[in-house]
């Protein structure tokens, strides 16, 4: 894919994220407040407290439901880091050295011949 591209699908994409801010921050706090509520019930021992961080927990799911515009902007900025890497011609998998698949097979069987010579 040629710069100019890049460069496009960058630009739309940092417009997307950025317009899908408070959603994607709307979706965070809502994501604590049910961490919150799931910590708090399962350490509650009355059935008062239980009933109380249940009720949190429900009130940050259904704020969680209305955030959902904020999966676009998590979208948005996951393309904006696969653009950079693209960019920057950097490999989309750190464990791909070569494409001949016997290479690390023999790299491990040197390894076990020179450990079975000093025995």
């Amino acid at each position: 894919m040629n710069k100019f591209w890049l460069i496009t699908f960058g630009i739309i994409a940092g417009i997307v994220a950025l317009s899908h801010i408070g959603p994607m921050i709307g979706l965070a706090v809502s994501g604590l407040i049910i961490y919150i509520g799931v910590h708090f019930y399962l350490g509650s021992t009355s059935t008062f407290k239980k009933v109380w961080w249940a009720f949190v927990g429900i009130v940050g799911a259904i704020s969680a439901i209305s955030n959902a515009p904020a999966l676009i902007g998590v979208a948005a900025v996951a393309a904006l880091w696969m653009i950079y890497r693209k960019w920057n011609n950097k490999p989309t998998t750190s464990f791909a050295e070569t494409n001949d698949p016997f290479t690390n097979f023999e790299k491990q069987w040197s390894k076990l011949s020179k450990q079975e010579e000093f025995k």
